[in-house]
């Protein structure tokens, strides 16, 4: 289990970036609020991106 707890300001995501690190193509990876996950539409479609490469 990943969790960054942090505040919008901060723009550091170490266990984010974990998760993209550890990544498995037959891992799933469950987002509780998506609105959490991107720190704008633009930043979310390019994490979505990311994962579906792995």
């Amino acid at each position: 289990m990943y969790q960054d707890i942090a505040s919008g300001a901060k723009s550091a995501r170490p266990e984010l970036d974990k998760l993209l690190a550890n990544v498995r193509s037959s891992d799933v990876v469950v987002i509780w609020k998506l609105d959490r996950l991107g720190r704008s539409l633009k930043h979310l479609v390019d994490l979505l991106g990311e994962l579906a490469e792995h």
